[in-house]
């Protein structure tokens, strides 16, 4: 029955509309209710909050997304997972920008191999973060691990 489910006016309580902004009757204005945004990560399972955040070369926005949002706040796997593939991601820029380039300089045409070999390397290391997490498993990489974990504690 929609007639039931219609508001009252605030000022002279005859029934406006949902829609209405002004009374009909007395010409009040009627409060307007905000509706409220939506968490983008509503429906996301803990599993796939954590998995996202490994995805190559792209995971950093959506660990951004699961580190700001209310719902994974208290959630320490999720947010460690979002750290890591934060680090993971630095570790790439690292690797891309300065150690590949050091070696063009240093290593001549061996630094094909070199350069080559450690991003491979950083990509393996997504893929492996990948199926471990959409396993439900937790692996503490070296180094990055650690500052995951650190992180966490001084954001609680």
């Amino acid at each position: 029955n929609r007639e039931s489910k219609m508001p009252y006016c605030s000022q002279c309580g005859k029934q406006v509309s949902d829609r209405d902004v002004f009374c009909g009757e007395c010409g009040a204005r009627q409060p307007v209710a905000v509706p409220r945004a939506k968490d983008p990560l509503s429906r996301i399972s803990s599993r796939n909050a954590s998995l996202i955040c490994y995805i190559p070369f792209v995971g950093w926005i959506p660990a951004i997304v699961v580190l700001a949002s209310e719902r994974f706040k208290r959630n320490q796997t999720v947010r460690f997972h979002a750290f890591q593939g934060i680090y993971l991601f630095v570790t790439w820029l690292i690797v891309d920008w300065a150690v590949a380039p050091f070696f063009d300089h240093v290593a001549g045409i061996i630094h094909i191999g070199i350069g080559v070999l450690l991003k491979l390397s950083v990509f393996a290391v997504w893929i492996f973060m990948l199926v471990k997490t959409s396993q439900n498993e937790t692996v503490r990489l070296p180094l990055l691990g650690e500052l995951a974990e650190r992180s966490i504690a001084a954001s609680a």
